[in-house]
């Protein structure tokens, strides 16, 4: 089941950094809504309320409903700015989005049954992420709020593409249309299994620890036996 966020914004006048640093004081958070088709909108947010939806990893790729002086519309979380320090919240940029639009977003990826894939449970194999999150495309009623991985099946050394994600009806990945199917992820044996693996067998020809190897010298001085009288 989808979760619904609301965010509520503030309509500001002042811009600037000075303007900035005074709301900040004040527990909020400057940010914009653009795209649409209206006008840009320098709005604030609660720092607060910001600070634990962002803990929620579906607000990042769901459709918003951000409230603003009383009237709705639906946005998307575009563009976030964090201090480098203590990650505080800096700015936030909302885009607007249409209902018939073509929409592109970073979805994440769940993956399920590692533990039990025959690769790893018997063959002693590690799973390997390459990707945690795709771009889709799709209208905004079709946004999943991620995809799901099946990895109970994958043997040793087998891999997931992203033409073998299941993907929602409506929905397409953007990298496969420029054809770009590229690993997901991957179980194959520990560098360290690999390297024991590989290694060259001790040569069977190799002379007793006590034996001595013949003395070149003493070979060549040794007397040469008599040719046979015929």
């Amino acid at each position: 089941m989808k979760q619904n966020f609301t965010v509520i914004a503030e309509t500001r006048a002042d811009e600037g950094k000075g303007a900035s640093r005074r709301l900040r004081r004040l527990g909020k958070v400057p940010a914009v809504i653009y795209g649409g088709k209206d006008k840009a909108l320098s709005v604030s947010v609660s720092h607060n309320e910001m600070w634990k939806a962002l803990k929620v990893e579906a607000f990042y790729s769901h459709i918003l409903t951000l409230t603003l002086d009383g009237q709705s519309q639906q946005v998307v979380l575009k563009d976030l700015q964090r201090h480098p320090v203590d990650e505080t919240l800096l700015h936030i940029d909302f885009q607007r989005i249409l209902a018939d639009q073509i929409l592109r977003r970073a979805v994440p990826l769940h993956f399920k049954g590692a533990d039990v894939a025959p690769g790893v449970k018997i063959g002693g194999g590690i799973v390997e992420h390459h990707l945690n999150q795709v771009d889709v495309e799709c209208l905004p009623k079709d946004l999943p709020e991620y995809l799901e991985i099946d990895l109970s099946g994958l043997e040793l050394n087998d891999a997931v593409h992203l033409s073998q994600i299941k993907l929602p009806e409506g929905v397409s990945l953007a990298e496969l249309k420029h054809g770009n199917d590229q690993s997901v992820v991957v179980i194959h044996l520990p560098r360290a299994a690999k390297e024991e693996e590989t290694a060259a067998p001790a040569s069977a020809e190799v002379p007793a620890a006590n034996q001595k190897a013949p003395d070149a010298k003493a070979a060549a001085a040794a007397p040469k036996a008599a040719p046979k009288k015929k």
